[in-house]
């Protein structure tokens, strides 16, 4: 086996609450990819114009990131994590059931608006449990758990395509007008940002036929196992709240003591012998608390920083480029037919799953800051060949290509970075889970407003902008990485960052 007989054995310990954490992000997948690719059905649904709908995106991108910065509320035990799961993974099944019912814009974006918080909690609490649990081995189980994220984002726009109308779905005057514009609407908004489409007049009144319905019922059905999933773990673990009695950990001291070095049994005995507080792993708000800043070098909060600003830019660029890929593609002087170009974001998406799906062997040969390092010089690399061949359609196909491959496992391989550097203290999590999804939202608004004033061209050039500033940031991590204090024999429990030993065994508090 490509892993060694610990690790092995450790996943095997720790098999259904991982396959659960992993199928809880197919969830939040599945819920990510759809909205570009149905808005328009949306809008018929909603008898609602272009720029009204498209608020829908800001809604759920919005809730998102405030999802993921309330998510560490919920990690403080198990129970209070696995409880948000589930009630997040079946927010989002009833989510797709009740999206068909919503005949309002607004009641659609309060809708998406749940969605996102959904989704948020899912992402910080599977990325923080994933770490609790595997520490030092964690990386290539990170990998893995983002490889679900691209499968679902992969999956649902398959699902949905069949029912989307090749035809304006409002029956009105001047019908076959607006339909010949659908098509390339359609496309422009594949998969996350709407563009400018003021231009587009399409009828807001009249009999709506769409079967988009059917899609979203699909979705809800085929994510109904995940919270299920859940709850199953919940019940193994007796944490269902008309079940009393106790449960033993996922991990417990003497497992993780096994897993260990000789020389670190008595140092995790001594460990397990004091209360057990959570001394990582905060919510945002808990994080900014002075209490943890008592102690903590300059290096510290420099290590966080820097990390969340290369998943700030990298993260960014991931949803701006899949955004505007298609819109750069149509314009001069490429010019490429609408429906070639609309296979870009299906290509981009589709190599940062198989990028995550080769990860996960690769992440436990290779250490994560190598693989940060490949990632965003592939990045800077490939916006310049991009920039060099700007005329040439073919290399777009595949820098678009080489571009997913790249940027798919950057966020799990900086996470576990960070969190080693850290030694599974401070809050490495929140901090980029926060930073991620603030720089997707932000990068995409700035770039569509830059294309819109200064014309396709900028697309690249701002791509080339933000690999630079990763390239920057990441090198700034790594000197702040060598200033870090060693860990010491002599934990000082004072300081959050001179800790020998993470006060975090993979126990769970109840």
């Amino acid at each position: 086996m490509w892993w060694d007989e610990r690790v092995s054995a450790r996943f095997r310990r720790n098999l259904q609450p991982t396959l659960t954490y992993w199928s809880v992000f197919f969830s939040f997948g599945l819920c990510i990819a759809f909205l570009g690719p149905t808005l328009l059905d949306l809008r018929c649904q909603t008898q609602s114009s272009l720029s009204q709908i498209t608020w829908v995106f800001f809604s759920q991108q919005f809730c998102l990131l405030l999802g993921s910065c309330l998510g560490g509320v919920f990690k403080r035990t198990l129970a209070q994590s696995l409880l948000a799961l589930f009630a997040s993974s079946l927010a989002i099944s009833l989510v797709f059931a009740i999206i068909p019912l919503c005949h309002n814009v607004v009641v659609l974006a309060v809708v998406m608006a749940v969605a996102g918080l959904a989704m948020g909690c899912i992402d910080t609490i599977s990325n923080m449990q994933l770490v609790k649990i595997y520490q030092k081995d964690s990386a290539i189980f990170l990998q893995a758990l983002h490889f679900f994220v691209g499968f679902g984002a992969l999956l649902s726009p398959l699902i949905a395509d069949p029912f989307l109308s090749d035809t304006n779905c409002i029956l009105a005057n001047g019908t076959a007008n607006a339909s010949s514009n659908l098509p390339h609407i359609r496309k422009s908004l594949v998969p996350h940002h709407p563009g400018n489409l003021s231009h587009y007049d399409l009828p807001m009144k009249g009999m709506v036929v769409t079967r988009v319905s059917y899609a979203f019922w699909i979705m809800a059905l085929i994510n109904l196992p995940v919270p299920i999933a859940v709850f199953f773990l919940l019940y193994k673990e007796r944490m269902v709240p008309c079940f009393n009695g106790s449960s033993h950990p996922l991990l417990s001291a003497d497992e993780l003591a096994l897993e260990t070095r000789p020389g670190d049994k008595d140092e995790l005995s001594t460990a397990g012998q004091r209360p057990h507080t959570a001394a990582g792993h905060e919510d945002l708000f808990s994080c900014c608390q002075s209490k943890n800043f008592r102690g903590a070098s300059y290096t510290y909060f420099a290590v966080h920083v820097t990390g969340a600003l290369v998943l700030f830019m990298t993260d960014g660029i991931v949803g701006e480029y899949s955004g505007f890929v298609y819109s750069y593609a149509v314009e001069e002087p490429l010019s490429v037919v609408h429906k070639v170009a609309g296979y870009l974001p299906s290509l981009f998406w589709g190599f940062i799953t198989l990028g995550r799906l080769i990860s996960i062997p690769v992440s436990y040969r290779m250490k994560p800051a190598t693989m940060v390092f490949i990632n965003v010089v592939g990045v800077l690399i490939t916006f310049l060949l991009l920039l060099i061949f700007s005329s040439s359609v073919v290399f777009l196909f595949v820098g678009t290509a080489s571009l997913g491959l790249f940027l798919s496992s950057t966020f799990p391989s900086m996470l576990a970075y960070t969190e080693d550097i850290l030694q599974y203290k401070g809050c490495a999590t929140t901090v980029l889970v926060t930073g991620a999804g603030i720089g997707e939202m932000v990068l995409q608004l700035l770039v569509g407003s830059i294309i819109h004033d200064r014309g396709s061209y900028s697309f690249l050039v701002c791509g080339m902008i933000f690999g630079c500033l990763a390239f920057t940031f990441y090198a700034l991590l790594v000197f702040f990485h060598r200033m870090y204090p060693k860990p010491s024999p002599e934990p000082d429990e004072a300081s959050p960052d001179k800790a020998a030993v993470p006060e975090d065994t993979g126990q769970y508090q109840r």
